[in-house]
């Protein structure tokens, strides 16, 4: 009975897998219990039976992205101290991360507000909570910065974090639409112009 739940679960976490690359390639509209069954080489019913309706693997699919969203750029950058060594440690794996075309990793958030933006339902909604978390966390993390003296105390989280988020999805344009191998770079130059403009000027003389 063990193996057996082993190898159930081991081809739900299959199951999962393969969806979020078909999302992130073509988006959550692409998923379907039936052009999963054929990549994996499984019944359709025996995908039905793990995940259930198709709604409900997409709700799965977001989940396992803000997983790993997270695990890669958040949980890494929260080791380093507070302040601006941790914001600029954020945004040098967010650009890191966008960048990286080899290794798929295209922004789900991204793709599924322009995806999602004029749908109601249970997947927008669990689109948008990733998104709202994501931003709440980004302006704790501006907050501590502007609280360690390290940003302006007149700087605005909230605007600040709209920047950030809006230079990310021109980076992510650049980077996979254009095909620029050089957009990484730039998106760097932009939050550095960003980072100076923010932080406290000397006193004039």
């Amino acid at each position: 009975m063990e193996a057996k739940t082993e190898r159930s679960e081991l081809t739900l976490q299959a199951i999962v897998d393969t969806a979020l690359q078909m999302a992130i390639d073509e988006g959550l509209e692409s998923l379907s219990i039936g052009e999963l069954a054929k990549r994996l080489a499984l019944s359709k019913s025996g995908v039905f039976s793990r995940v259930g309706s198709r709604e409900a693997l997409q709700l799965a699919v977001i989940q396992e992205y803000d997983r790993r969203f997270l695990q890669a750029v958040f949980t890494p950058a929260m080791r380093e101290p507070r302040g601006l060594p941790r914001l600029n440690a954020i945004m040098q794996l967010w650009i890191k991360r966008a960048g990286d075309l080899a290794q798929g990793n295209g922004c789900l958030y991204c793709a599924g507000a322009f995806e999602y933006d004029d749908r109601e339902g249970p997947v927008r909604d669990q689109l948008l909570d990733g998104v709202q978390r994501w931003r709440a966390a980004l302006r704790r993390t501006v907050q501590q910065a502007i609280e360690a003296g390290h940003l302006a105390p007149e700087v605005d989280p909230v605007q600040m974090v709209f920047e950030m988020d809006a230079l990310f999805t021109g980076l992510l344009r650049d980077a996979r639409f254009l095909r620029d191998p050089h957009a990484p770079a730039r998106a760097w130059t932009a939050w550095q112009r960003l980072l100076r403009a923010s932080q406290p000027q000397p006193a004039k003389p």
